[in-house]
């Protein structure tokens, strides 16, 4: 058997079938009804309060700001109502003695000082007003006030559009006396010492802010259904009908929210879909990927579809290739069995033998390379890997593991998408339009549209039509509903959606 069918018997493990997509639909479909009714299952269905999406005619200045890691990101938004914002934002590392620091209040008291410094510089007159009415002794309306969107990337319990407990954690911080605490509260009352014209209206799951900014941006008149990201991570969230979400009436949280519209936005958390391994597709690298994981068991659909974890499974394959001779891949004979004129080696500290030692961009590379002899693979084998003199044979066995990688996250990518569609019924014809759709192009108002970002959806070359050829073999959308869904990036969730939920939670009025 030669290098190449020795590649496409590994690449076939990665195969992901019609047949099998649609089971997975079946069963996402059931684990987001689940979700919905119950606390606590595979995926949480997070109720986040937020019950109406923007149309693009929405106006006013708002504020985001996002913790999402070691940066803390302060944005104003002007949405000038017709589908285009300005922003100015400014960004500034996390002192790391404040990401370990004794009290909750030395971090935050940071974080409102940092939009002192922003408005001051940024919106200096509205902050110098409302200065000049409290020491007049003004009654203050929320007129005065700026809404702002808090993006706060970490583990909450979230009880209200404005409210919610941090669980724990992660990133590098530890502040013992935060957890359970208020994250909203906590930057509320560090604001209100420095008597900042700002409320905070809403706290923000970036992935909610993704289909916020998609559903402002959109270039029609339908709005936004699903917000999802496939980037280092992937997630979703969706507008739901609220009679479905069973569990909030049980739910420890905030009936204040408005409910006239008969929808709410969940967040699915949707990585964790199936950690019981009953319907999503299994191979020995998956396998030895979860099990040397620092959570193994947990988040299964997202370590077989987001960027963070394709190179590691790549990793793995290329390792059970050339371990013990099995193939003859990295391995000559002699200089004259390669056309490089000499012999194939792997450099002892090469990134193959270690954990998490492919990124996802060598992916992207190896996918898209149609130079000659697959020269472009074979610099990023040499540059990336350590792999000096790979063959055209090499490098074109790497484009067959690398295209199956590829195209099995797409394709499970499309379950997810495809089962939102379908168990919220938004490409359900009445016989009549059936009988019409035969004989029209689309309509506007029958366009299903989708807001996505992430690297992965971005720049990984044919994802998006890997995850089209998916959704046409699914049942109940096929060929003529895959042609009604609409797939638009949606940028920067955590700055204008963040500002775009502060609007819904004020009652979509302008921010002064």
């Amino acid at each position: 058997m030669g290098l190449l069918d020795d590649a496409k018997r590994v690449a076939a493990e990665f195969e992901y079938p019609a047949e099998d997509v649609n089971i997975g639909v079946k069963e996402f479909m059931r684990q987001m009804d689940e979700g919905l009714q119950e606390s606590g299952k595979s995926m949480n269905q997070i109720p986040t309060y937020v019950t109406s999406v923007p149309n693009g005619t929405e106006k006013g200045v708002y504020l985001a700001v996002d913790l999402g890691g070691t940066n803390f990101r302060v944005c104003s938004i002007k949405l000038n109502g017709d589908t285009t914002f300005a922003l100015t934002q400014s960004k500034i590392a996390i002192p790391r003695e404040l990401m370990v620091a004794k009290t909750s209040k030395e971090l935050f008291s940071f974080l409102a000082k940092q939009i002192e410094s922003f408005l001051k510089t940024h919106h200096n007159d509205h902050f110098e007003e409302h200065h000049q009415r409290r020491q007049n002794g003004e009654q203050m309306t929320d007129e005065h006030f700026f809404q702002l969107g808090f993006t706060f990337s970490f583990p909450v319990h979230q009880i209200g559009i404005n409210k919610g407990h941090l669980i724990r954690w992660t990133k590098g911080f530890d502040i013992a006396d935060a957890i359970g605490k208020d994250v909203c509260h906590l930057l509320q009352s560090e604001i209100d010492a420095l008597h900042l014209p700002v409320k905070v209206a809403a706290l923000v799951n970036d992935t909610v802010g993704t289909l916020m900014a998609r559903s402002y941006t959109s270039p029609g008149k339908t709005g936004t259904l699903l917000g999802a990201i496939f980037g280092t991570g992937t997630n979703g969230a969706y507008v739901e009908k609220l009679e479905k979400i069973s569990k909030l009436k049980k739910m420890e949280g905030d009936g204040n929210f408005d409910s006239s519209t008969g929808n709410m936005i969940v967040n699915t958390e949707w990585g964790s879909f199936d950690n019981e391994m009953s319907v999503l597709p299994n191979t020995p690298y998956d396998i030895s990927l979860d099990q040397e994981s620092n959570n193994p068991g947990i988040q299964m659909f997202e370590k077989r579809v987001s960027g963070m974890f394709l190179g590691e499974i790549l990793r793995r394959a290329i390792l059970d290739m050339i371990k013990d001779g099995q193939t003859e891949l990295f391995r000559d004979e002699s200089s004259g069995t390669n056309d490089m004129h000499s012999t194939c080696t792997i450099a002892d500290d090469s990134s193959l033998y270690k954990q998490w030692g492919i990124d996802t961009s060598f992916l992207s590379t190896a996918h898209e390379d149609q130079s000659a002899g697959h020269h472009i693979t074979r610099q990023a084998l040499n540059k990336d890997l350590g792999v000096d003199a790979a063959s055209s044979e090499d490098a074109e066995a790497i484009k067959v593991l690398v295209e199956a990688i590829g195209k099995r996250s797409a394709r499970l990518s499309a379950v997810a998408i495809g089962a939102v569609i379908i168990s919220t019924g938004n490409l359900t014809l009445t016989a009549e339009d059936a009988v019409a759709e035969e004989e029209k192009e689309v309509l506007e108002e029958e366009v299903v549209d989708i807001g996505v970002d992430g690297s992965l959806v971005e720049f990984y070359p044919g994802f998006e039509e890997y995850i089209r050829e998916a959704l046409r073999e699914i049942e109940g959308i096929g060929e003529k509903g895959e042609k009604r869904i609409r797939i638009g990036i949606a940028k920067d969730g955590s700055g204008v959606g963040a500002a775009l939920i502060a609007l819904v939670a004020g009652g979509r009025e302008g921010s002064r």
